[in-house]
């Protein structure tokens, strides 16, 4: 069953018939639980149509680099065998989405979409709704309760949406039943990109080259499966105790994968609560995945200024603003930041660990926003800053909890603290709390075992 409050329609179109269904790929791109997918399969099934799945490859999304294009491009070609084996049409094309997705809509009967909240991702589902001549429906299925389902206001924190969703779990967290294709689509019938080498399609993409593929991940439905299979069998039990030290291996990892859509948050909650019941480890992951990670969504849904410091609650500004021109401890240049080059040994490993390997710890990322901020001119060009590197570097940069994530550093989210220098009544944190928290030495050394100096620097 797909609940009702999953689909909604963005447009009716014309009354047609068409050569097929169209299933525009953009935002979940498995075959695994997903929730537009199936309901695609059902609605094609039902006007007797094959079903044609689009992913539109643009070169142009904002601050994704080569090494983000690496890990989407394993994706699809995950994506290209799994819908084969299903009999269903797969066209990936290098052009931007919705434009593809107009192209290939002139002969669809109906589109289907899968849910995105980013602004220019809800751009190009709006501009495909206003001109496509048949009906476009959407369907939510990247997060487990959907978004207004939750609440239809920016929530002020964790506190205050968490009731709201729990209330509504039992409803949402239910399998999704696989529905058998009726009418196989016609092989060769589209042009489409040959996806059997990622890497030789990354190359020819006009993106930033300088961040290269992560040595950390291979993007894919099939490796995500994999890493969700070791944390159950390795990690998950103690996840309540160890996943805030960084020198474990006492996470997931799958954040990648739920940003790209490799991995549904539905599959990963429900395998979750079968291992672990409702015992604290599996009821601390669920906090995680669902309630703070659909906090996000809620943010920049409900925020028009999510990526921006005027974004930030106004006593977070306020604080700030009182406090700018308080002499910093240290000051340091955009490019130094970049390049970890500071007088902090744990920062400068979380600075490594993420340019190198496209992902940091996510108690060290809360650390590294903490210190942009102290070390910074001014709180804007601090929050520039973090936005920026969280974005190029991160494979899970550039969506609701990359945006949330830095916007936490900065007070969102949380309450107002102790009255400090630079920070305000804005949360504070040092070195002296990570050896408390953990073994910061360890983590040091454990982040430059796995990425060494290179030769000459």
């Amino acid at each position: 069953m797909i609940h009702r409050d999953r689909v909604q329609l963005l447009s009716r179109g014309g009354p047609r018939k068409g050569d097929y269904v169209l299933y525009w790929m953009q935002a979940s791109p498995r075959i695994d639980s997903n929730h537009a997918l199936e309901f695609a399969v059902r609605q094609a099934n039902e006007r007797r149509l094959p079903l044609l799945v689009f992913f539109g490859l643009t070169p142009r999304f904002p601050e994704a680099a080569s090494r983000a294009y690496h890990f989407l491009l394993e994706g699809l070609r995950d994506v290209e065998r799994g819908l084969r084996e299903r009999r269903i049409g797969f066209v990936a094309r290098r052009v931007e989405p919705d434009r593809g997705a107009l192209a290939l809509g002139r002969r669809a009967g109906l589109i289907v979409v899968d849910r995105s909240y980013t602004r220019l991702e809800r751009a190009w589902r709006d501009r495909v709704a206003d001109r496509a001549a048949c009906p476009v429906i959407q369907v939510e299925t990247n997060v487990v309760v959907p978004v207004e389902a939750v609440s239809e206001k920016e929530e002020y924190a964790a506190a205050t949406l968490r009731p709201k969703l729990k209330r509504l779990l039992k409803d949402f967290l239910v399998p999704l039943d696989v529905t058998e294709v009726k009418k196989p689509f016609p092989q060769g019938d589209f042009e489409s990109l040959d996806l059997s080498d990622p890497a030789r399609v990354a190359a020819a993409l006009p993106v930033d080259k300088r961040v290269g593929r992560s040595p950390l991940f291979t993007g894919g439905e099939t490796e995500a499966r994999k890493r969700l299979d070791r944390f159950i069998r390795r990690g998950l039990e103690g996840y309540d105790g160890g996943r805030n030290d960084p020198a474990l291996e006492g996470t997931s990892r799958l954040s990648p994968y739920l940003h790209f859509g490799h991995i549904s948050p539905l599959a990963v909650a429900l395998r979750v609560r079968k291992a672990g019941g409702d015992g604290p480890a599996a009821e601390a992951f669920l906090e995680e995945l669902v309630v703070r990670r659909e906090l996000a969504v809620n943010f920049v849904l409900h925020n028009p200024r999510y990526d921006a410091y005027e974004g930030l609650p106004a006593w977070c500004r306020k604080t700030l603003a009182r406090h700018r021109r308080e002499k910093r401890p240290y000051l340091y240049t955009a490019r130094e930041l970049e390049t970890g080059r500071t007088h902090d040994p744990y920062w400068n490993a979380a600075q490594k660990q993420m340019v190198r390997g496209g992902w940091m710890h996510g108690y060290m990322r809360m650390y590294w926003g903490k210190k942009i901020l102290e070390w910074s001119r001014t709180p804007e060009e601090a929050f520039r800053t973090a936005l920026r590197l969280n974005n190029r570097y991160e494979l899970d940069g550039r969506d609701p909890n990359g945006f949330a994530g830095v916007a936490w550093c900065f007070g969102k989210h949380d309450r107002p603290w102790g009255e400090r220098r630079v920070f305000g009544l804005v949360r504070y944190m040092n070195e002296a709390g990570l050896k408390r928290k953990f073994d910061a030495d360890r983590y040091v050394k454990t982040v430059a075992g796995r990425f060494p100096d290179e030769e000459g620097r």
